[in-house]
């Protein structure tokens, strides 16, 4: 792991446990989200920061949802202030056509497009306690196109353990309810490729490194506790309606 990183990482940590020693629990209830000053705002978790817990910690999931996620609504409200296209476009369709925006923005709107549609997935599809396995039509999806219940997660694990650096793993679906498997890089998305998310799972350090450090395989067996299967079949039925956005 790179070494600023790592300090950066550590310094965050050991800021936040400093004040939670000396501050009621309370403070782990999510904070509401500010109102927003431009076209994004950042979306409220659901949940408490330690609601996920043991699995994935307090500390993780207020730097990560506020300071991360929070980065990239920042970044693109900035965007917003000078380019109409960002400021009235949908998301899907901005990544979908990300090549064609502005030259002098292209690459930093791509990834601050990125990491704030694969964070408010990420954040709708986990639920403190898990919500079980996959059931009905979703479960039957499942079986056909990647192999049963306990291959997808194997190879999902496999697939973000082989992500090299930053990254994501997905499960895809189509409208028809075809599921298929994919990784990328850094905040990429399948929206680039006019794909439908169903589930996936952050693979940047920032997302494990203060409980895991550098065990990203037991970060991600230890997520299929926390996923939330109820919302993950909602967005299942919503794809198949074609309704499902990010």
């Amino acid at each position: 792991m790179n070494t600023q990183l790592s300090r950066r990482l550590f310094l965050a940590g050991a800021s936040v446990a400093a004040g939670a020693s000396v501050l009621p629990k309370a403070v782990f209830a999510q904070a509401a989200a500010p109102a927003p000053a431009g076209a994004f705002a950042l979306p409220q978790l659901g949940y408490a920061f330690n609601a996920l817990e043991p699995h994935i910690d307090a500390m993780t999931m207020e730097i990560h949802s506020q300071r991360h996620h929070g980065a990239f609504i920042t970044n693109l409200n900035n965007f917003a202030k000078d380019h109409g296209v960002i400021a009235n476009g949908s998301v899907p369709k901005l990544l979908a056509e990300w090549q064609q925006l502005p030259e002098s923005i292209r690459v930093g709107a791509k990834n601050s497009l990125g990491g704030h549609a694969n964070h408010t997935m990420f954040w709708q599809i986990m639920t403190p306690g898990g919500a079980k396995t996959p059931e009905g039509e979703l479960k039957a999806a499942i079986d056909r196109d990647l192999g049963g219940f306990d291959k997808m997660k194997a190879d999902f694990n496999g697939a973000g353990g082989r992500v090299f650096g930053s990254g994501w793993v997905f499960v895809t679906v189509s409208k028809e309810g075809k599921l298929a498997m994919v990784s990328k890089p850094g905040q990429d998305t399948p929206l680039m490729d006019g794909q439908m998310v169903l589930f996936g799972n952050d693979v940047w350090e920032h997302a494990y490194y203060l409980k895991y450090q550098n065990r990203r395989a037991e970060y991600l067996a230890n997520w299929w506790n926390v996923a939330n299967w109820s919302k993950i079949g909602e967005r299942f039925a919503a794809a198949k309606a074609g309704k499902l956005a990010i």
